[in-house]
């Protein structure tokens, strides 16, 4: 049979970075066996589903190079089709009208703690007309129901532990474990991979499947992401959704390789694109406990994927996150020279940004350390100095203003990097910069007189 492999988002919010992990396993495994991946937008509760990220959900898949095979599944679309699903289990006796009150459920609870529910109207054969039923599958009271899970192995759960859920609610909508059973069938999905959080769903939804006598697609729970120090994640430790990624900087090959190593590894290879992704993937390297999230480590990834790009995309991805306000024709050209010193040198596209600013015919916002280099009144007088040797010279290139420099520094006995020092406070504003010769030399002699006599003056 033809592998088929399905994400199943819900529209209540971005595409987050768990979900889209999820989706990256899910794809690899259709794509390394041939077979089709699915994307199934699970809109019924529309109260909480929002077209906004229905729209963000497909950018962020396509962002990271996860394209989907078909159209896109709503399952809006089949309501009427699960409705039908879930009364004929109980013109078959497998599932039934219950009136039961939310309060007499809670009554029950309260005075029998940790037994399942046990609905008086499960052998009821009249009704109550005052009152909108739910309808609950009839689960099977002893016996055990089996998963053989293709990343925990085998697990038993015992029937008796198991409640009657509930397939249609009183407002005659049915529930997520029955619509998502009967889509997954109708979609003839192979392979359900998903979080260890649905391990629970699974076990209800192996009793709709065995009520139905359908067969079951076979299982695979990963590992949830927790944050470095085995917390549950939060937006601090890296909890965003993948927009908010790319809007920080972070390239989608980064972001693809960085989640793939997030439960699942191949040998000692840290660096895996997506085509040998395809080839190596397999379930059973994914690992069984939480994966930690490293921002670190995902920098890391990044900036050696920034290395990869030519210098022109890394040039148009600065320049499309700048204040065009702020850019003239003198300073793009000064940013595209920079490429090859900034490019290494930064471990997101944002960091780029920064480094790039420093070309820019304006006074940028000046550091702690310039500030107080600045502030001194030997600093002046050196950079009076500076200025006064880089005014005669007219061949303008790092290797003479470095020897302009130690000239100048054994002339006036102090070490170079005092200069150095002066010129990066006073021309650059920044201690986080290129090679400060090889920046003077992209600023141009009239940029830097211009910047140094600001300062003096």
């Amino acid at each position: 049979m033809k592998v088929r492999t399905r994400f199943a988002p819900s529209p209540t919010g971005t595409l987050h970075i768990g979900g889209a992990r999820t989706a990256i396993f899910n794809w690899l495994f259709a794509k390394k066996y041939k077979g089709d991946f699915y994307l199934r937008i699970e809109d019924t509760d529309k109260e909480r589903s929002n077209e906004k990220y229905i729209e963000s959900i497909q950018y962020g898949l396509k962002w990271l190079g996860l394209n989907w095979d078909k159209d896109i599944v709503f399952q809006s679309a089949n309501i009427k089709r699960h409705v039908d699903v879930v009364k004929s289990l109980v013109d078959e006796g497998k599932a039934y009208y219950c009136y039961a009150t939310q309060e007499e459920i809670q009554d029950f609870k309260i005075k029998n703690p940790g037994e399942k529910f046990i609905s008086e109207w499960r052998d009821k054969a009249h009704y109550n007309k005052d009152l909108n039923p739910v309808i609950r599958l009839r689960t099977l009271d002893d016996g055990v129901t089996i998963l053989q899970d293709d990343v925990l192995g085998r697990i038993e759960v015992s029937n008796s532990e198991m409640d009657d859920m509930v397939l249609l609610r009183s407002n005659g909508t049915p529930t997520y474990l029955i619509s998502c059973v009967i889509d997954d069938y109708d979609m003839k999905i192979t392979h359900v991979i998903r979080g260890n959080d649905h391990l629970t769903n699974t076990f209800r939804q192996l009793q709709i499947i065995k009520a139905l006598d359908w067969n079951q697609p076979k299982y695979a729970h990963i590992p949830l992401i927790h944050s470095s120090d085995g917390s549950k994640m939060s937006k601090r430790d890296g909890a965003l959704g993948v927009d908010e990624y790319e809007n920080l900087g972070y390239l989608p090959q980064a972001i693809f390789n960085y989640l793939l190593k997030l439960g699942w590894s191949y040998n000692d290879e840290e660096i895996i694109s997506g085509a040998r992704a395809i080839d190596v993937f397999d379930l059973k390297d994914v690992n069984k406990s939480p994966a930690r999230f490293d921002l670190d480590k995902l920098k890391f990834i990044n900036q050696h994927y920034i290395k990869l790009l030519d210098d022109e995309v890394v040039f148009n991805k600065i320049i499309s996150k700048m204040n065009k306000e702020l850019l003239n024709e003198e300073c793009v050209e000064r940013i595209k020279k920079s490429i090859p010193l900034i490019k290494s040198r930064g471990q997101t596209i944002n960091d780029l940004v920064d480094l790039a600013s420093i070309f820019i015919s304006y006074s940028s916002s000046i550091d702690d350390q310039s500030k107080d280099i600045l502030a001194l009144n030997e600093s002046k007088q050196l950079l009076k100095n500076i200025l006064c040797v880089f005014e005669e010279e007219q061949n303008w290139n790092a290797e003479t203003l470095k020897q302009l420099c130690s000239n100048l520094a054994k002339e006036l006995n102090i070490k170079t990097s005092i200069i150095m020092k002066a010129l990066r406070a006073g021309v650059l504003g920044t201690f986080k910069s290129p090679p400060i010769y090889e920046t003077l030399e992209i600023l141009t002699k009239k940029e830097v007189m211009s910047r140094i006599s600001q300062i003096i003056n």
